[in-house]
């Protein structure tokens, strides 16, 4: 992007705007982790989180093509390219090519999920399967690349069901000691009702988020909120999504937003400022913040298409 003449802010903070999604759109390990401390369906969680998906990234779009008009300065690029920049268009064969294995597993691994063919578990299977099958076809995968996939899934699974664990130790150590019911008792004593307690929810998601990764504010929040939610008749689905887009801004903004600091150290590159990078992450942490509240406001825009299709 820098090559193209693209401003420093814009090239790393499209980034870290984009590096969010995948925790919204589906298969998402945060809704995953999110279902099992919520004893909901995952594939509930994954269809309460495609719309609100969507309409993010779109919002994205949108935000940049704006932000290129209002602000140019901000975004900068240049429509003019060296012979050296430019390169030749691919052909409809090669596109087919390299896209065709990519929609197989979309259409395998989430098909599988909305249709009910299998479970998430099962889609997982599936989907790892599918994976190896592609490999082997195209024969890209050697047995030294395969043992290597091998350790690092079995380094990631071994991270998350600790995680499991812990949430589930913490869940029965806050039932014996009955906090979830005293502090619902107590927020619902406050009478906020449900739109004062989703604004003190939002804005202690995006506070946490500054410190604490994703998966430990839902292990850690989510089980205190859970009874509150249910008393005022807030849906839990939609309150898991709620939750998930909350932390993902908390990870774009200062004074400690996970993610401009995990691209700081990745990208190594001197002349690209963590000031470069909180200041290009600003705008799409704002427009996210503006789908937040359009999904708080609005919560058939997560749940609508569950129960259209229940």
């Amino acid at each position: 992007m820098r090559r193209f003449g693209y401003t420093r802010q814009f090239s790393v903070g499209v980034v870290a705007g984009s590096s969010v999604l995948g925790m919204l759109i589906p298969p998402s390990s945060m809704l995953i982790i999110y279902a099992i401390v919520a004893e909901q369906s995952v594939g509930h969680m994954f269809i309460a989180g495609f719309i609100p998906g969507i309409l993010l990234a779109t919002a994205f779009i949108c935000g940049i093509v704006v932000i290129s008009y209002a602000v140019p300065k901000f975004i900068g690029g240049s429509t003019e390219l060296s012979d050296d920049d430019a390169e030749p268009m691919m052909g409809l064969v090669e596109i087919n090519k390299l896209l065709t294995p990519v929609l197989f597993l979309v259409v395998l691994v989430l098909g599988g999920i909305y249709t009910g063919w299998f479970s998430p578990e099962e889609a997982g299977a599936a989907g790892s399967a599918g994976a190896l099958a592609i490999g082997l076809l195209k024969r890209r995968l050697t047995l030294q690349g395969f043992w290597r996939v091998l350790v690092e899934t079995g380094q990631i699974t071994a991270a998350i069901l600790f995680l499991i664990i812990a949430a589930s130790m913490y869940s029965r150590m806050l039932g014996i000691a009955a906090l979830p019911t005293l502090f619902s008792e107590w927020l619902i004593s406050l009478n906020l009702g449900m739109t004062g307690l989703m604004v003190i929810y939002v804005v202690l998601m995006v506070l946490l988020g500054t410190i604490i990764e994703t998966a430990s504010i839902i292990l850690i929040v989510v089980p205190l909120f859970l009874n509150s939610v249910e008393i005022l008749g807030g849906d839990i689905v939609w309150f898991g999504i709620v939750t998930v887009i909350g932390a993902e801004i908390g990870l774009l903004t200062p004074p400690l937003g996970i993610s401009c600091y995990t691209i700081k150290s990745t990208i190594r590159d001197p002349s690209i400022t963590l000031a470069h990078i909180f200041y290009g992450a600003f705008p799409f942490a704002f427009i996210m913040l503006l789908i937040l509240i359009l999904i708080v406001a609005y919560p058939w825009l997560s749940i609508g298409l569950l129960q259209t299709l229940s």
